[in-house]
Order: C-alpha cells, then sequence, then structure tokens
C-alpha cells in the first residue's frame, strides 16, 4: 500500500512554508502527499505582503474530495486563519480516524500575523480535542495558555501538560524560540514522562518554514506506519538535517527556507 498523508495548510507564494514545506517534506520522506488549500498568501522570504481565505464550501469540498477517494494514513493541519475555516476543518474532519499532527501556525517567520485573535478560542475547542499531536513553537503555547513564553525545561514541561489538558491525547513542546546551544524539544503524554529530543542549535538565518516542516514530516512518519514516539524522533533528526543543510540553498534575502531534499540533491544544492 502506498503511505498517503494530507497536509490542510495555507499556501506560500515564496515556497518555504505552509503547503510548499509539506509537500516536499512529506515527498522526501517517500509519502504521497494531498493538500487541502485554507488560505493563499503573498510571501516571501521577508514579509506577509497578502492572505486571502479560501471560501468555506471550497474549504469542505476539498477535503471531501480526497477522503472519499484517497486511503488517507495521517494528517497535518496547519495554517487555518479563521474561527470559520476551523469550524469547516473540523466539521470537515469528523468521521477521520486516522493521526493528526495539529500544528497551531499563529505567527509567519516575518513576524506577520497567520491566525486572527478571535480564532484562538475557535482551535482550542473545535480542533485540539481532534489531535493526537499538537507542536505549538514556545510563543504559540504560550499564547494559547494565555500565559507568558517559557524560559527553561520546567516551563516549557508545565505549559505542555497544561496544554495536554485542553484535549490533545500528546503536545510536543517545541524549543526553537529559546536560548542557548543546545535546542530541546519537550513530547508530552498522559501516560509516560516528557521525552527530551536535544540537538545543537545551528547558526543559520535560514529557518523560514521550520514548523510546517516538522509537523508535515511527523504526519508522513505516521503515514508510514510509525508509532508516536519514533515518528517525533524521526521527524526532529530529518528536520536537523534540512536546517543544517539549509545554507547550501540561497533563496531570497531574509529568512531563507531549510533544504527539504538535503538527502537527495546533490551536496552543492
Amino acid at each position: 500500500m502506498t503511505a498517503i498523508a494530507l497536509s490542510i495548510a495555507g499556501s506560500d507564494s515564496g515556497g518555504g512554508a505552509g503547503i510548499q514545506a509539506d509537500l516536499k517534506a512529506m515527498s522526501a520522506l517517500g509519502v504521497y502527499a494531498a493538500t487541502v488549500i485554507t488560505a493563499i498568501t503573498a510571501q516571501n522570504t521577508k514579509a506577509v505582503t497578502a492572505v486571502q481565505g479560501i471560501d468555506l464550501p471550497v474549504v469542505a469540498a476539498q477535503i471531501e474530495a480526497v477522503l472519499s477517494d484517497l486511503d488517507v494514513d495521517a494528517i497535518k493541519i496547519g495554517m487555518l486563519a479563521t474561527p470559520q475555516i476551523i469550524k469547516t476543518v473540523a466539521d470537515g474532519l469528523a468521521a477521520f480516524t486516522g493521526p493528526i499532527v495539529l500544528d497551531p501556525v499563529m505567527v509567519a517567520k516575518s513576524g506577520d500575523s497567520l491566525l486572527q485573535d478571535n480564532a484562538v478560542a475557535a482551535l482550542i475547542t473545535d480542533l485540539l480535542p481532534m489531535a493526537t499531536l499538537l507542536t505549538p513553537n514556545l510563543p504559540e503555547a504560550a499564547r494559547l495558555l494565555d500565559q507568558p513564553e517559557a524560559t527553561n525545561r520546567t516551563e516549557m514541561e508545565t505549559q505542555g501538560k497544561a496544554i495536554l489538558a485542553l484535549g490533545p491525547k500528546a503536545v510536543l513542546m517545541k524549543g526553537g524560540h529559546g536560548s542557548g546551544d543546545i535546542c530541546e524539544d519537550l513530547l508530552i503524554r498522559q501516560e509516560a514522562p516528557p521525552l527530551v529530543l536535544s540537538a545543537p542549535r545551528i547558526a543559520t538565518r535560514n529557518t523560514h518554514g521550520t514548523g510546517c516542516t516538522l509537523s508535515s514530516s511527523i504526519a508522513a512518519e505516521l503515514a508510514k506506519g510509525a508509532d508516536l514516539s519514533a515518528a517525533v524522533v524521526a521527524a526532529h533528526g530529518y528536520l536537523q538535517g534540512a536546517i543544517g543543510a539549509a545554507d547550501r540553498l540561497s533563496i531570497g534575502g531574509g529568512h531563507g527556507p531549510v533544504h527539504h531534499f538535503h538527502a537527495q540533491w546533490p551536496a552543492h544544492g
């Protein structure tokens, strides 16, 4: 059987994040990728200059079209933008029984907002209880809880457990926005101690799309049949390789993308 993953997210015209990053990561990991586009952004490595949500019936129709024909093994959800899109996606996935990785995309790497303020409550109410895994970075976790950002592992674990109480089966607290030479992510689960994933912090400005890439690669590993812990560990390693090779690419004048095809392309590109 062909492993199939579905990305439900926004389009990044610059190709570094969103649907485009998801397609690249899933493909690089040997998984067939289908898509549901929730919004179109005019975006490059420097800024988001326009955002247009897709009409709700079209979002619903995309979900129906994919799930009625393709045997989807796992789903990644990214940018949803508005409460109405969140509700439409939740309704469309009501009968889906496979794993769902939810990346609560709120702000682009450029600092531009990608989620309306009134959409956070809808995200918590409608989608968090459906998520097999939620993958917030430190600012997103703080916004979900209306708390200051975590500054150390203890605070990350405390916030992860608080988010776990909102309904997802597991939470991956991402430490990329933290400080120090070592970057730590924490996988928080109900019946297990936290799993700590550590990696040296890589000195590069080319980190556009890291969150999208991580969540979609976790979904890809789940689609191939990995359990959650194994999927997170494998995706973490893949992302580290993609960040480490990012400077082999020369894309734009701002925060460039990670190198999704670092294992497939020659070393010079």
